[in-house]
């Protein structure tokens, strides 16, 4: 398996998390907070990310329990690792998106939940992509015309938090989106399925910061990705995502929140 991880802008700490294991990988990325964002916890994001994503890597080594059984008691575990001091009752406690695949017996099971996702490389077809896209049509329902302004100008902090604020409403809500932050029964929404694993030939786990090139810039297809992925690898996707965003560092040809997002891939072959 190969590993690519990188922070978003060099001064800031990377709140992706990644794990490799036997038969198994876990990608996590927490969800950004803009600044004078109260989440009711003394904890950063990173460490909702670092810890959640510990908890869930062994977890999901117990073959016996589904991925969202292991993700809900990953989660559940989170709560009581901070529930004495922090406001885990606060809609604006820190969250993350999650990414698991795991080869079980003669199948390779995934589970996505938020705008994390699963590439599957298969032996015919294309490749299948995992994605939870009720995020996403979220987006297109409610952002405004400000969430195009200048990335760094005032316009745009500002609607960024508002942003923010307005999706706090809709987390964890059936009229909304799903996301691992402090309701366990979460996991059980998380888009969940298996192929079997003679037909796998490949399996990459993502942040969306490492899917841009794809979902958000339009530069290449999911079979574009994986290529880059098999021949490059996770380093390879992740500068080619850098050398987009630098050329369009306001976020005028490619509106985004942030112009450069931390980014973490792994790619796991399993069949040549």
């Amino acid at each position: 398996m190969a590993v690519g991880t990188e922070p978003g802008e060099p001064d800031r700490e990377n709140e992706d998390f990644a794990a490799v294991l036997p038969g198994a990988v876990v990608v996590i990325d927490g969800a950004s907070a803009p600044a004078g964002w109260e989440s009711g916890c003394s904890h950063s994001v990173a460490w909702y990310a670092r810890t959640l994503g510990g908890l869930l890597a062994g977890a999901v080594t117990d073959r016996s329990s589904t991925l969202a059984e292991a993700l809900e008691s990953a989660i559940e575990r989170v709560v009581l690792a901070h529930g004495d001091t922090c406001d885990v009752g606060s809609p604006h406690s820190p969250s993350a998106t999650v990414a698991v695949a795991r080869a079980t017996g003669d199948r390779l099971e995934y589970l996505v939940l938020a705008d994390a996702m699963v590439l599957l490389g298969r032996a015919s077809g294309e490749p299948l992509a995992v994605i939870d896209d009720r995020l996403e049509v979220l987006r297109r329902r409610i952002d405004t015309g400000e969430e195009i302004a200048p990335i760094g100008s005032d316009v745009r902090s500002f609607a960024s938090l508002s942003r923010v604020e307005k999706f706090a409403a809709y987390r964890n809500r059936t009229e909304g989106f799903w996301v691992a932050s402090t309701q366990p029964a979460a996991a059980r929404e998380a888009v969940t399925g298996a192929l079997p694993l003679a037909d796998v030939v490949s399996v990459s786990a993502m942040t969306d910061g490492a899917t841009r090139l794809v979902d958000l810039f339009g530069l290449c297809t999911w079979a574009g990705a994986l290529d880059v992925l098999t021949r490059e690898g996770p380093a390879g996707l992740i500068r080619r995502t850098r050398e987009a965003e630098a050329t369009d560092p306001d976020g005028k040809r490619w509106p985004r929140p942030k112009r450069r997002d931390d980014a973490t891939a792994v790619h796991w072959t399993l069949q040549d």
